[in-house]
Parts: C-alpha cells; structure tokens; sequence
C-alpha cells in the first residue's frame, strides 16, 4: 500500500521546534507553568479542560496566555457510556466500607453529565487558542468545522487505524495516535473494550498508511529512542505525559509522585475500576480489589469513586487512589520540565 502525501504538519506554523509535547493530564497534573515550559523548551503544552467548568478553563488559558501564545487545550468530547443500574448499585455496596473508612459519602444514584461541553466550546470560539485537540469522542463537523474557522489547529485522539480514518473524514487537521501503554484514560471510541495491544511505532506506520494527516505519538514513551523510533515511524512528533509526572511544574499529587518514584511500585494494568473507562494505572490493592467487578459506565462510575479517591489522596494512601502511568513510568525523572522535554528529543 502506498503511504499517502503528509501534510504539512500544522506545528511548523506555531513555531514549535522540539518534537516532543506535553500531553493534557486532566485531574491536576497539567498546571499553566507546565504548559508553558513546555513551550520554552521549543515544543508545545496542552491545558487539559477534562473536569473543569469553562469558567476554571477560561481561567488557566489566560495564565498560560500571559506567559506564552504556544499552547493548546483538550477537550472531553461527550461520549456517555451508560452504566447497568443494577451493576451500579452492587459496585456502590462494594466500595460502601472503604468509604465508610474515610468518612466520605457515595452518590446513591448515577451521575452523568457532559463536563459542561457547550460553555467550553464557546469559550474557544470567541477566545481561540492555537490549538484545540479532542479525546473520547470525534465531534460533530460542524464542530470541528467551527473551531477551524475561528483560527484553531484542531486534532482527534485515536487508538486505531479505523477511528483515524473516521477522524479524517470528519475534517480534523492532525491525529493524535494513542497506543496502549499510554497512562491514563485510553481515548478510545469504544470504550466497553480494552484497545489492542499494538506497539505504538506500528500503530503510527498502519495510520500513516491511511490518513496523509500529521500524526502526533502517544503512549508509553520514557527515552529518546522510543521517541526516535515513534518519529521514524512516521509521526511528526510525539506527546509524552507520564514522563512530566516529577517534573518541577507538575501538578501531581504527593502520593502520586512517590508512586511513581518508587522501586517497588508495582507494573501498570488497564483498569476499569476508577472510572469505568479503560486507564491505565499502577497496580494497587483498590485494582486488586475492585478490577474484576467494577462495571463499564463513564460518567457515573468515575464520580462514584471519586470521594474515595480523593480522601485516599489526602491520607497519602497509595492503595486506594489512581495512580495514572504508562508502561514506562519507572523512567519518569524529576526536575525542570524543559529539561525532560529536551532529554527526550535528543535521539530524534
């Protein structure tokens, strides 16, 4: 098969001279100062808009926005995976004496909603940034169509060859290629199934083969040489976020970061247990605990763990929180975030 024309990747325009960015880490790893070094290092930080109002994004983009013009912002597409009521209620039950632990009460009932979608929306319209970038779900064209014409880079997270075709189709102007090892929730349109276990440089080559796209690599990548292999596959850069995870301008939780600099730590799995979505995570008790009968349902399966999670973090009890890695965590090194970004671009 012949591997179409690439485009001109749509980051040459921004001025981004290091083909390695920083991926949106919702939840508060990804800080405005961690954005921004990304932007000083030569490349380019994604704000991630996941579980904020627009009034807290509008907030952090004009952060960002005084310190650099370099910058993009990820967006949650609505993509609902509803969750069996009945599957609910016995997972409520389960989880019902760790809260009881730590004082914390569990939504009775399931709670959905769209991680207020349209008031972001609007907000990048009338205040574009330069980049807009979309996980869970492709948007409606004239969505897409919409932040275009408003002056945005707009890009898709995909898992597969199939969802970049169907990203392509809908007029998007890059592709995020995410593969397996990625830490965090996988952007999956499927979610009711684990992706596949691909390697990500074979997952790069089988987009390029359909999509003349600009593709940007995700997933797993802690060293220079996957960094190297990923863009010799054909990626025009690549997008790392566990490896930012000690960095100075991390947002990470303290019982995160210790996790993640721990030896012992054990290796990462794909869960559904916090949030019902496939993520990827350190193994740790609540996984052992929970993996097997927590049911599939985004939204609602995220904000029934969520007061456990929460108060686990506060105590600094590693066992019962999400601990988002990819595969090659150990790697993850501390200090300036620019630095790391730079290390990593080395072999490329």
């Amino acid at each position: 098969m012949t591997v179409p024309a690439p485009r001109t990747s749509p980051l040459a325009g921004l001025g981004v001279t290091t083909p390695v960015l920083a991926a949106p880490m919702a939840g508060g790893a990804t800080t405005a100062a961690l954005v921004t070094a990304a932007a000083h290092a030569g490349g380019l930080g994604f704000l991630a808009a996941g579980y904020k109002t627009a009034e807290q994004l509008r907030t952090q983009v004009a952060e960002v926005r005084a310190a650099t013009q370099v910058f993009g912002v990820n967006l949650f597409a609505p993509s609902p995976l509803a969750v069996d009521p009945a599957a609910y209620r016995r997972y409520a039950a389960a989880l019902r004496p760790l809260a009881q632990r730590y004082q914390v009460e569990l939504p009775p009932e399931p709670v959905e909603d769209d991680d207020d979608w349209e008031q972001k929306l609007e907000l990048l319209r009338r205040a574009p940034v330069p980049v807009v970038s979309f996980t869970f779900a492709i948007p409606p064209r004239p969505v897409i169509d919409s932040l275009r014409s408003a002056g945005s880079v707009v890009a898709q997270t995909v898992t597969n060859a199939a969802e970049a075709r169907a990203a392509t189709d809908a007029g998007v102007d890059a592709l995020v290629v995410q593969g397996w090892a990625a830490g965090a929730h996988s952007g999956t349109l499927t979610p009711s199934r684990f992706p596949e276990p691909v390697p990500l440089a074979e997952l790069v080559a089988m987009v390029r083969a359909d999509s003349g796209l600009p593709v940007v690599a995700a997933g797993g990548l802690a060293a220079p040489a996957q960094v190297a292999a990923a863009i010799h596959a054909g990626a025009a850069a690549v997008m790392v976020g566990t490896a930012l995870l000690r960095t100075d301008e991390s947002g990470a939780s303290a019982v995160h970061r210790a996790a993640i600099a721990d030896p012992a730590s054990r290796p990462t799995v794909l869960t559904r247990a916090f949030t019902g979505r496939p993520a990827r995570g350190i193994r740790n008790q609540f996984i052992d605990e929970f993996d097997a009968i927590a049911p599939p349902g985004y939204p609602a399966v995220h904000y029934l763990t969520s007061p456990v999670r929460k108060a686990a973090a506060a105590a600094g009890d590693a066992g019962a929180v999400h601990l988002w890695a990819g595969t090659g965590y150990q790697q993850a090194a501390a200090g300036p975030a620019a630095d790391v970004l730079r290390a990593l671009a080395g072999a490329s």
